[in-house]
C-alpha cells in the first residue's frame, strides 16, 4: 500500500489528534485492520474551524485564474496516480481494482469541471425601472464549509464537493466517513502539492462524527454544510444547522425503481440493470433498487438478469478478475442477508445468489429475486447490497404509482423504444433525475440530486458551483 499519512490535516500542516486517539481502518475483504489514523474530537474542530476561517479572506480574494490553475494540476496529478490511487481504495473499500480505477478518473473528471467553472463566475448590471438607479448583481464565496463525505465513492464524492468550494473561493472542512478516512488523506497531500494554500482545506478523520460535526455546526464559523450519506443522518444534520441557518445541500438516500416496458430492448435492458444495480457492489444511492418488468417481458429479463449475475466473479478486489468486491462491513451484509430472508419469507423466489460467499471477507453473493411481495422491507429501504429483486406490472399508471410510492426521489430509469412513452414517464416519475435507456446517470457535467426524502441542492453540472456562492446586490444611483 502506497504511504499514507495518518494524521489530521489542519492550517496546512500533519499532526496527531489533540487527545492522542487513533482507530483502526478495515480491509473488508479480509476482515482484518490495515492501518490506524488519527482520531479527532471537539478541540481538533475547533482548530479546523479557525484554520478555515482564518484563509478565509485571502483565499476568497485569489483570481479565479489560480483557483483554476490549482483544480487544473490536481486533475492532472490524480490521473498520473490513478493506479496507486486504485488500489488505496480497494484496500479500504473492497471494490474491484478495475472499478476503483474508474472511480480515480471520475473523480479527477470534477477537477477539472470545476476548473473551468471557477473562471465563469457571472454577476449582472441593469437600470432599475425608473431609470434612477443601476443595480450590480455579484457572486461572492459562501464562506468555511463543512464537507461529510462516505465511503462507498471515497475519492468522487470529495472531489464532487471539494471541486466546487476551491473553485468559488471557500475554505473547508472535510470530515471523511471512518470505514475510508485513507483516500480523503491522500488526496489532501495531493491537493497541496497541486498548490492549495495552508488552511483552505482542512481534513478531519474521526471515529466520533458527533462530536466533531455538531459543534462545527453549531459554532458560528461554518457557513455552509454539504452533506452526503443516510436521509436520517441529514434530517439530524438540518436540525443541526439550523441554529446559525447555515446554508445546506445535501445528496441522501435513494429507492430506485427500473421500469422495463413491453417494447423495451431486453437485451439493452439487461446491460442497463446490471449497470445500475452492480455499479459499486450495489452500494451506492442510485442502485436500481426495485426492478419493475411487464409481464409479458418478465421471464425473458429475469432469465438473462439471473444468467449475467451468476456469471459475475466475486472475491478480493485486488484479484485479476474480480468483479464483485466484499460488502463494507458485517453490518452492511447483515442487513442484505434479513431483506433478502425477509423477501423469501414473504413469497420471493430465489434464481440465483442469496448467500454469503466463501472468504474471509464480508462476501454476499450477487442474488435475483423473482415474486417479490411489495410488502417486502426491500421494497421501502435501501439494500446496498448485489440483489435485484423483480415484481411485474401491467399498464403505465400501475407502475407510475408504484415507482412513486417512497420517500425518496433520487434517481429512476426507464427502458422503451417509444419516444412519446419516454417522454410521458419520465415527466412523471418523482426523481431529481432519470436515465432513458441508461444504467449510469452520473456525470460531472450534469446536475445530480434528488427530490423528496432524498436530499436538497445539486452537485456538479453548471449549477453546481452556485451552492457554494451567494448573490450580492449592490444598488447606485446616476445622480
Amino acid at each position: 500500500m502506497a504511504s499514507v499519512p495518518d494524521g489530521l490535516f489542519i492550517g496546512g500542516g500533519w499532526r496527531p489528534a489533540a487527545t492522542g486517539a487513533t482507530f483502526g481502518v478495515e480491509d473488508p475483504s479480509l476482515a482484518r485492520e490495515l492501518r490506524t489514523v488519527a482520531d479527532a474530537g471537539a478541540e481538533d474542530a475547533r482548530a479546523a474551524a479557525e484554520a478555515a476561517a482564518a484563509a478565509q479572506e485571502s483565499w476568497a480574494a485569489t483570481a479565479p485564474r489560480e483557483r483554476s490553475e490549482i483544480l487544473r494540476r490536481g486533475y492532472e496529478l490524480l490521473m498520473q496516480r490513478q493506479d496507486e490511487l486504485a488500489l488505496l481504495m480497494t484496500l479500504e473499500m473492497g471494490k474491484p481494482i478495475a472499478e476503483a480505477r474508474g472511480e480515480v478518473a471520475y473523480a479527477a473528471e470534477f477537477f477539472r469541471w470545476f476548473a473551468e467553472e471557477a473562471v465563469r463566475i457571472e454577476g449582472g448590471y441593469q437600470a432599475s425601472p425608473d431609470g434612477k438607479d443601476r443595480f450590480v448583481v455579484m457572486k461572492r464565496p459562501v464562506g468555511p464549509v463543512l464537507l461529510i463525505t462516505p465511503w462507498n465513492f471515497p475519492l468522487a464524492m470529495g472531489t464532487r464537493k471539494i471541486g466546487p468550494a476551491i473553485a468559488a473561493g471557500c475554505t473547508m472542512i472535510v470530515k471523511p466517513a471512518e470505514q475510508t478516512p485513507l483516500t480523503m488523506l491522500k488526496l489532501a497531500e495531493i491537493m497541496t502539492e497541486a498548490g492549495v494554500p495552508a488552511g483552505v482545506l482542512n481534513v478531519l478523520t474521526t471515529s466520533r462524527p458527533g462530536e466533531v460535526v455538531e459543534p462545527l455546526l453549531r459554532g458560528g464559523t461554518i457557513r455552509k454544510l454539504s452533506f452526503t450519506g443516510s436521509t436520517a443522518v441529514g434530517r439530524l444534520l438540518i436540525e443541526q444547522s439550523a441554529e446559525h441557518v447555515l446554508r445546506v445541500s445535501l445528496e441522501l438516500g435513494g429507492n430506485a425503481p427500473f421500469i422495463v416496458c413491453e417494447d423495451a430492448d431486453i437485451d439493452k435492458a439487461v446491460e442497463g440493470a446490471m449497470a445500475a444495480k452492480m455499479r459499486n457492489i450495489g452500494e451506492a444511492c442510485t442502485a436500481a433498487n426495485r426492478l419493475y418488468v411487464h409481464e409479458s417481458v418478465a421471464a425473458e429479463f429475469s432469465e438473462k438478469l439471473s444468467a449475467r449475475m451468476a456469471s459475475l466473479a466475486v472475491g478480493r478486489g485486488t484479484e485479476g478478475g474480480v468483479t464483485v468486491g466484499p460488502l463494507i462491513d458485517e453490518d452492511g451484509r447483515g442487513k442484505v442477508e434479513e431483506l433478502v430472508a425477509d423477501a423469501v419469507v414473504r413469497g420471493a423466489k430465489v434464481l440465483t445468489g442469496g448467500e454469503r460467499a466463501e472468504g474471509e471477507g464480508y462476501f454476499y453473493t450477487p442474488t435475483v429475486l423473482t415474486g417479490v411481495s411489495p410488502d417486502s422491507a426491500l421494497m421501502s429501504q435501501e439494500i446496498f447490497g448485489p440483489v435485484a429483486p423483480i415484481l411485474t406490472f401491467t399498464d403505465e399508471d400501475e407502475v407510475v404509482a408504484a415507482a412513486n410510492d417512497t420517500e425518496y426521489g433520487l434517481v429512476s430509469y426507464l427502458f422503451t423504444e417509444n419516444l412519446e412513452r419516454a417522454f410521458r414517464l419520465s415527466e412523471r416519475l418523482e426523481t431529481g433525475m432519470v436515465g432513458l435507456n441508461k444504467g449510469v446517470v452520473s456525470n460531472p457535467a450534469a446536475p445530480f440530486g434528488g427530490v423528496k426524502a432524498s436530499g436538497l441542492g445539486r452537485e456538479g453540472g453548471r449549477v453546481g458551483i452556485d451552492e457554494f456562492l451567494e448573490t450580492r446586490y449592490l444598488a447606485m444611483p446616476l445622480g
